[in-house]
């Protein structure tokens, strides 16, 4: 196991930032850390890296309990990274490189990787935002780490350059390594994880793969002569899972197995017309809005 963690609380004053957080994370997955903002990601990566000091709880690195030279087979962006305005590209990696005690020949590895290498010699203050991202990115890639903990990487960017920073960790992911990410962007993590835990408020709302925790359901929407009977029938029969009257028409997700067909024919057998009954896929975002509302 790349990461556990057991129980991890931290408190500031009467605030729970992380409220018995408990994750496990394998070799190679990639594994998102889902919530709003002030859910208490940033709060837990920051623990398992040795920034914050937890009130109580434990984790393991590489099953091992956590020491420093662990760290150094770890990469990390965990929060916004410190270059200097008046040196290049190469200069500032170099700075970077020295304090970790990396070689030098990693950092022309690192640029070409995030696609910088041509502005190696470029001023740092004359970067886009993008381009400041993928900066942070190659520093944290600097000693070709096992691990990547990746805190918001996308946050703050334009469409292009969330683009980029996801291509790059993508390709990392593909070269074999274990990402653990934190977003609050639905979309990113859904491109990116393939295991999810969900944040709310410091506490654990649901944690599993990324395809079965947050499936798209279909929603039926039924407009018929008896909306509330219909409901009421449905539930009792077990063919719904879900089922509300919204707007004047019911919406719901039926049971496994259960088709328009048969939703249609039940309402027939007890005297109920449909004026209509259709399918709405509902979104991704519907479901996470679901989860922390």
């Amino acid at each position: 196991m790349i990461l556990e963690t057991s129980n991890l609380s931290k408190s500031y004053g009467p605030i729970k930032a992380a409220d018995n957080i408990s994750l496990s994370v394998e070799k190679g997955a990639a594994f998102g850390l889902l919530g709003p903002n002030g859910s208490g990601k940033t709060t837990t990566l920051g623990i398992v890296m040795s920034v914050l000091r937890p009130d109580s709880g434990s984790f393991r690195w590489f099953d091992r309990e956590p020491e420093p030279a662990l760290y150094k087979r770890i990469g990390s962006l965990i929060e916004v990274p410190n270059f200097f305005n008046y040196l290049s590209l190469r200069r500032n990696l170099e700075v970077i490189a020295r304090i970790r005690e990396t070689d030098m020949g990693e950092i022309d590895r690192v640029l070409d990787h995030t696609g910088l290498l041509k502005r190696a010699s470029s001023r740092f203050d004359t970067l886009s935002l993008g381009m400041k991202q993928r900066l942070a990115l190659a520093s944290a890639l600097l000693g070709n780490p096992e691990v990547l903990v990746l805190d918001e990487p996308a946050n703050g960017l334009d469409p292009e350059g969330i683009a980029e920073v996801r291509k790059i960790i993508i390709e990392q992911k593909a070269l074999g390594k274990t990402i653990i990410m934190a977003s609050h962007i639905l979309d990113e993590v859904e491109k990116v994880c393939s295991h999810v835990t969900i944040l709310k408020k410091g506490n654990t709302l649901a944690s599993g793969k990324v395809d079965e925790l947050l499936v798209s359901d279909q929603v039926i929407v039924v407009d018929s002569g008896d909306n509330e009977a219909l409901k009421k029938g449905l539930m009792e029969k077990g063919l719904v899972k879900s089922a509300e009257i919204k707007g004047g028409m019911i919406e719901l997700v039926a049971a496994s197995g259960v088709s328009t067909s048969i939703i249609n024919r039940f309402a027939g057998e007890k005297g109920i017309n449909i004026n209509q009954l259709f399918i709405r896929k509902s979104t991704l975002e519907e479901q996470f809005l679901e989860l922390v509302k």
